[in-house]
């Protein structure tokens, strides 16, 4: 018995192709209930998704709608309303899908048979696919970051350690382990983090299947994309400091804690982050204007390229993008080390949670759907104009027009303008005074904040 759940929240652009998706997975309907937890706060969306789940309900599939009245603690807060249905007792796992995701139609026969026979396993995670990772350099810098995120940091953790962070989405959980460790809390921004933790602590194990993908989109606008950042760097620090004395309290082993406390948790969240903002932001521009400062060229040079060239290994289309990349991710490292002094010290802006912006970008599921629409007249009002950069689907959609008629306008980040201004100034005094090696790097750096800073990385979204 298995329960499908997309908790959304104003997902116009989305959400038919998402509960299309759900709608068609191939898994007896009697066996299988879709929650439609719809958070939005815009009384149009709400009605398109009530007549969407109505089509579905037609048709026969077991699909209900829910909507809050009292909406606290953003997604965490609609997971934990749903789980709290007098029906969830007849089930024995939940799917969990975010409303842009497009799961293929036998997801649930590749991952629910894991669970037989694996009474301590929690969790099934699966691989995230991107139906826009070529769109523009933006979503291309982003598909080098995640191919290493899930080749890499999930599925050694995976095999070595039965332990990972779950990704919020495209993941199947034991109800009985949800219940066992509590449930959904609505103390961070990422509570697909914390009920992870917390189910590992309780001595649950997890599965990754890196070979089980499912579609998604990549924020295609850099205002979308630093948004998303800034909360999945802000509440992994916000966990941290709510769990920590959980974890060495903890009847894990110690190796175990290690994992939580410096790889989980330290590394990737606040040690790199940190490295790369006071480095190459701060006493890389400073030791131009102080003759007697001087940094080797393999601290600037060596070690950043080799960390770009294993970050790029996952993804090796994606190897001439590798300058870009090592760029940019420098560049984000004042977006993620802010974040990350705001989760730890609980400044305002960490408990900030901005859906981010998506543009219904089209794969398999909607050519399903879109077939079936041909073929049904009670469909056939419902329009399906997407677009995508997957081969032979562009044939098919057309993208959606701005109906707004307002146009688009490229915002001004000052944070990055005011460090392109000190990284060029200080390219100029690295000329002067011929640092060489030194000189390319704070320049290109310097352009990299500057096109930043300009918006001009990524479409630009009114």
């Amino acid at each position: 018995m298995v329960m499908v759940q997309i908790p959304m929240c104003n997902e116009k652009e989305v959400y038919q192709q998402s509960i299309a998706a759900v709608c068609i997975l191939d898994w007896p309907r009697e066996k299988m209930l879709v929650q439609i937890l719809d958070d939005s706060d815009d009384l149009e969306v709400q009605q398109l998704i009530k007549a969407e789940v109505q089509k579905w309900q037609q048709r026969g599939v077991r699909i209900v709608y829910r909507h809050r009245l009292i909406r606290t603690g953003y997604k965490a807060g609609n997971l934990k309303s749903a789980m709290g249905c007098d029906y969830v007792k007849d089930y024995e796992f939940v799917a969990i899908f975010d409303a842009d995701f497009q799961p293929a139609p036998d997801f649930l026969k590749k991952t629910i048979p894991y669970f037989k026979g694996n009474d301590d396993l929690a969790l099934v995670q699966t691989r995230w696919a991107f139906v826009n990772k070529d769109e523009n350099l933006l979503t291309r810098l982003q598909n080098i970051n995640l191919s290493f995120h899930f080749e890499v940091e999930q599925q050694v953790n995976g095999v070595f350690i039965n332990f990972f962070g779950f990704n919020g989405t495209a993941g199947v959980w034991r109800i009985k382990a949800l219940e066992d460790c509590g449930g959904w809390l609505e103390r961070t921004t990422v509570e697909d983090m914390d009920i992870a933790v917390r189910a590992h602590l309780c001595g649950w194990k997890f599965i990754y299947l890196n070979d089980v993908k499912c579609l998604c989109e990549l924020p295609e606008s850099y205002e979308a994309y630093k948004k998303q950042q800034h909360r999945w760097h802000s509440g992994p620090m916000q966990l941290f400091r709510l769990c920590f004395f959980d974890v060495i309290k903890s009847k894990v082993s110690v190796a175990k804690k290690a994992n939580l406390i410096f790889l989980f948790f330290l590394l990737r969240k606040l040690i790199l982050p940190f490295y790369s903002f006071t480095l190459f932001c701060i006493i890389l521009p400073l030791t131009m204007f102080l003759p007697e400062a001087q940094l080797p060229a393999w601290v600037v040079c060596y070690v950043p390229g080799i960390m770009s060239i294993l970050n790029i290994l996952p993804a090796p289309r994606s190897f001439p993008f590798i300058v870009p990349y090592l760029l940019f991710e420098n560049t984000m490292s004042v977006t993620k080390f802010n974040a990350m002094i705001s989760g730890l010290f609980k400044f305002g802006s960490s408990y900030e949670w901005i859906v981010t912006k998506k543009l219904g970008r089209s794969s398999e599921a909607d050519l399903v759907s879109y077939a079936e629409k041909e073929t049904d007249p009670m469909l056939q009002s419902g329009n399906l104009q997407r677009s995508s950069s997957e081969p032979g689907i562009a044939e098919l959609t057309k993208p959606v027009p701005n109906k707004t008629g307002k146009s688009r306008r490229n915002r001004l980040y000052r944070k990055e303008l005011a460090l392109a201004f000190i990284l060029l100034t200080a390219a100029v005094r690295s000329l002067l005074s011929a640092q060489g090696i030194h000189f390319y790097f704070l320049l290109f750096q310097g352009v990299s904040f500057l096109v930043v800073g300009l918006d001009l990385i990524g479409e630009q979204v009114s």
